[in-house]
């Protein structure tokens, strides 16, 4: 039986769940631009999950004993496992450090900003989710706003603008991304009602961590292996991994995990469109420029498109969700 979309309802409570996510992620991207030639961004990525597998393993390991009940679930359930967390940790974190390396925050955090665009095709083609005008006028609202920032409230300055290689490669993290989120909305009937395993939250991100090391993992050995440089270790760099692996990980990933529950895959894809707003605040604060007028206006373009993205839709049953 097909399981009821969220019911895309925008309450102060969702808008704070999914405004901290682009937060965090935003300056996860400064982060990684901060770290290029002193720790590779595959390196880079798999130390932050490693850290992060370890942090909650410290929140979880009540939840998952006793250990042979939870191996059972685990192999039981593998392929969604396996799924999650290759798209939600393996591959997604591993392209935006390799993206970074040639492309700058903005222009990363740009590219993420077609999110609610994949968001609409992934669920129409592979969920059944139609969109609706609404949905697409919010998707262009925000993009408008997006486009905003990256002009630095010039249109002309928008031709100016070039893409390279690591544009690309962020590219194909959103659209993994997209399909991470619609899998926490749409899980198999096994993760469902009384046949989902009795985890809580710091539990099922934990096993998508485990799953989705075993790709960063191979991603790390295979940089080394072909002549990437060893981590330059310093205070900096140990500051560095302590915010992406709790602040960029477990928080923003646990608040994305609540937010896309209670609102809905593609709602949360419109507050993605937040993070080149904050990327390019963080980014100025980080130079020492002021942030600018056309700051607030393409906040309100963003903020725009959120609202008109909800519509008047009629409540639906919230249901409870993996993350």
């Amino acid at each position: 039986m097909t399981t009821p979309a969220p019911g895309n309802l925008l309450t102060l409570r969702v808008a704070l769940l999914l405004s901290i996510p682009p937060l965090m992620w935003a300056g996860n991207a400064v982060v990684g631009r901060l770290m290029v030639g002193q720790v590779p961004p595959l390196t880079l990525n798999f130390l932050r999950w490693t850290l992060t597998a370890l942090f909650l393993l410290a929140i979880a390991w009540r939840s998952l004993r006793p250990w042979p009940q939870t191996w059972r679930q685990v192999r039981a359930r593998w392929p969604y496992l396996l799924a999650t967390g290759l798209l939600g940790v393996g591959f997604f974190n591993a392209l935006q450090y390799a993206a970074v390396v040639t492309s700058t925050p903005i222009n990363v955090t740009l590219v993420g900003a077609s999110l609610p665009v994949w968001m609409l095709a992934v669920g129409a083609l592979f969920f059944g989710e139609k969109p609706q005008p609404r949905q697409l006028l919010g998707a262009a609202l925000g993009l408008l706003g997006v486009l905003l920032v990256i002009g630095r409230g010039r249109w002309d300055a928008l031709v100016q603008v070039q893409f390279v290689q690591g544009d690309l490669l962020m590219l194909l993290a959103v659209i993994g991304w997209a399909f991470y989120s619609w899998l926490l909305a749409r899980p198999p009937a096994h993760m469902q009602g009384d046949q989902r395993p009795p985890w809580d939250w710091a539990s099922f991100l934990l096993v998508q961590t485990l799953f989705g090391l075993l790709a960063a993992a191979s991603f790390s050995a295979a940089e080394q292996a072909w002549g990437a440089a060893p981590v330059r270790w310093s205070p900096g760099v140990v500051a560095a991994l302590l915010y992406v692996s709790v602040g960029a990980s477990i928080i923003a990933y646990r608040c994305w995990g609540l937010g896309v529950a209670a609102g809905g895959p593609a709602l949360a894809g419109f507050f993605n469109n937040l993070t080149p707003l904050f990327a390019a605040v963080l980014s100025a604060w980080v130079l020492g420029d002021a942030p600018q007028p056309y700051h607030a206006l393409a906040f309100v373009l963003i903020a725009g498109g959120i609202v008109v993205s909800t519509g008047r839709a009629a409540p639906r049953r919230d249901q409870k969700l993996p993350g």
